[in-house]
């Protein structure tokens, strides 16, 4: 894959507009919204997991420049790194906007800026059993993207 150079000096991002997997951008972005959009006020889902869920053609670096793009019908804010933090540090918001906009769901986060993904993240395909738990089933792909 080729990659650009970024002026920032730091990684340099994949060349998305060569990527045959992604050449409908607008197609690429609406299924990270499709899967967004669903995530319920008070949990959240990282970027890795969107991009495992997606598959071929979506990497967490992806998913992060796609959410970048979202406009207010997207619940953006959802969306946080592997670590249970937010990483807005880069956009041009307050710097805890994200992190302020979850709490007021519910969201806790400790002294270092994390959440405890074990009880905040979601599954798409969750379902609650008689006696409570959460189960998930297996095939989260082909229903979410089936018609």
């Amino acid at each position: 894959m080729t990659t650009t150079k970024r002026k920032s000096g730091h990684q340099p991002a994949p060349a998305l507009a060569n990527d045959p997997a992604i050449a409908d951008l607008a197609g690429y972005h609406e299924r990270v919204y499709e899967i967004v959009r669903r995530i319920p006020a008070g949990r959240v889902m990282t970027y890795g997991q969107i991009a495992e869920l997606l598959g071929a053609g979506y990497t967490p670096r992806t998913i992060g420049f796609v959410m970048h793009a979202a406009d207010e019908s997207v619940p953006w804010h959802r969306v946080i790194n592997a670590q249970g933090a937010c990483s807005t540090g880069r956009v041009v918001l307050p710097p805890d906007k994200q992190q302020r906009m979850l709490e007021a769901e519910g969201v806790a986060f400790n002294e270092r800026g994390r959440c405890e993904l074990s009880r905040h993240r979601w599954t798409p395909e969750e379902r609650q059993t008689d006696d409570g738990r959460d189960t998930t089933t297996v095939d989260t792909q082909s229903r979410l993207f089936s018609d």
